[in-house]
């Protein structure tokens, strides 16, 4: 956990005995369970800790991931980026979803064993969950890694997030055509443009760019649309 140490310390997150045994006992499971059902690509460990935990944890050095208090991760997958945010900032309270149940399911399942008990995890879409009131307009900030174009993208997450709070995505380093290209739809949804961040760090390669769209009004009803058609139709 050598570069996780290192990312923490670079970024003023605190890490201690404890935080570093979730980590080891999450990766360990997760690539044990991996085995069984398809949780990520990466197998090799120390690939594993740069691209899925020290990648995770990019934007916790901003100020509006620092002052939040609730953080949704749509798309999570196998807990990317949730998890190491999550253990990393056990004050803060995570909610991550999937439209996989299998995959939600080991994630509880890992939580539970590692005393990782700032996360829920749930089964669902994002297109329906984003109308469900009890998660609508309800989160200081939303993350995404999930594999999809800005504008929809945008769409799945942008609902979720409160006035005044922020979407941070994770996206690949030539992503500024993509950004021109949904500049309607993020305005359309109540978003505006902040910030775009390429954290360097020699030693850390990273395999992500991050851009923080503010949640300047409210998302019209009309979004998100019925599920598939943000990935069929995205908003132009």
């Amino acid at each position: 956990m050598k570069n996780v140490e290192s990312i923490c310390s670079r970024l003023h997150i605190n890490y201690d005995d404890g935080k570093s045994r979730k980590f080891e006992g999450y990766m360990e499971s997760v690539l044990e369970k991996n085995k069984h059902i398809n949780l990520t690509a990466i197998t090799d460990r120390d690939e594993f800790i740069r691209k899925h935990y020290v990648d995770s944890l990019l934007c916790a050095s901003s100020a509006e991931f620092r002052n939040a208090n609730s953080v949704i991760d749509v798309g999570t997958g196998g807990g990317f980026p949730g998890i190491p945010l999550a253990i990393a900032f056990p004050e803060k309270e995570f909610v991550l979803i999937d439209s996989l149940n299998k995959r939600i399911r080991i994630i509880n399942e890992l939580c539970e064993n590692y005393g990782i008990d700032n996360v829920t995890a749930l089964h669902g879409r994002a297109e329906e969950l984003g109308r469900n009131s009890n998660f609508r307009e309800s989160f200081d900030i939303c993350v995404s890694r999930a594999v999809a174009n800005m504008s929809t993208l945008s769409e799945y997450c942008l609902p979720f997030v409160k006035i005044g709070g922020t979407f941070i995505a994770y996206k690949g380093p030539e992503c500024s055509e993509e950004l021109n290209n949904a500049s309607n739809a993020i305005r359309m949804l109540g978003g505006e443009v902040m910030r775009i961040e390429n954290p360097q760090f020699d030693e850390l390669p990273f395999e992500h760019t991050l851009i923080y769209i503010n949640k300047a009004e409210s998302t019209r009803s009309k979004y998100p649309r019925k599920a598939g058609t943000p990935s069929k139709e995205p908003i132009k």
